[in-house]
């Protein structure tokens, strides 16, 4: 069965781009578009896709609020969501359950392999994206008070090895070669991981570690 997929983009554009590459790919279709965040929830909950591909500025309900809507509902659609990092809408987006984030300038092949990760049930942020939004973190959280640290009680040594470096922005692959482990081990140490600390994907574990301490703007 094909990944299928709901793009919702007010720039007609960009949905006609993604509609043509993704028509030549045997293992991913596009059953629906969206042109607002309204209609992008109606499609969703219509046709039931594995992702929607979300552009986070639209018109009325914008990107964040739809994924909020989706991502709270009975389905089990998840989120890539698209943007060209201008916004100030980032961590709106990641709080609200997406489970991508990547930028519109990115080649059309890897929004693609995005979708495929995604639709298998991990989550992907692209590592330049991860050092950038640990940066913008950091400033937005200078104004507030300090928060107490994430306890990290319940998860090994090697453990906080590996979230420090998904935090860092690290892929599974990079994970296994700096710590001499198969991509696999990487795998299962994530998955381990997602448990221990009661997060929904690797963004979730990206945000932990920078609130745990183990990362930071400078890294």
């Amino acid at each position: 069965m094909p990944v299928r997929v709901v793009l919702a983009d007010d720039q007609q554009l960009i949905r006609t781009a993604l509609r043509m590459v993704i028509a030549d790919i045997e293992d991913v279709e596009v059953v629906g578009e969206a042109a607002d965040g309204e209609e992008a929830v109606t499609r969703t909950e219509e046709l039931r896709p594995d992702v929607v591909v979300m552009d986070i500025r639209m018109p009325g309900v914008d990107g964040i609020e739809a994924t909020r809507r989706i991502t709270a509902g009975a389905g089990e659609s998840r989120i890539v969501v698209l943007t060209t990092f201008d916004d100030d809408y980032v961590y709106g987006a990641l709080r609200a359950g997406a489970s991508g984030f990547l930028v519109k300038d990115m080649a059309l092949d890897d929004i693609i392999g995005a979708i495929r990760i995604v639709a298998a049930g991990d989550a992907l942020i692209a590592p330049s994206v991860t050092r950038r939004l640990i940066q913008d973190f950091t400033s937005a959280r200078s104004a507030e008070p300090p928060r107490p640290r994430r306890d990290l009680t319940a998860i090994t040594d090697r453990e906080r090895e590996v979230l420090t470096l998904v935090g860092s922005g690290l892929s599974n692959a990079e994970i296994a070669e700096r710590l001499f482990i198969s991509v696999a081990t990487a795998k299962t140490y994530l998955t381990r991981l997602l448990s221990k600390l009661d997060a929904r994907d690797r963004v979730q574990l990206v945000i932990i570690a920078y609130e745990a301490g183990l990362v930071s703007a400078r890294r």
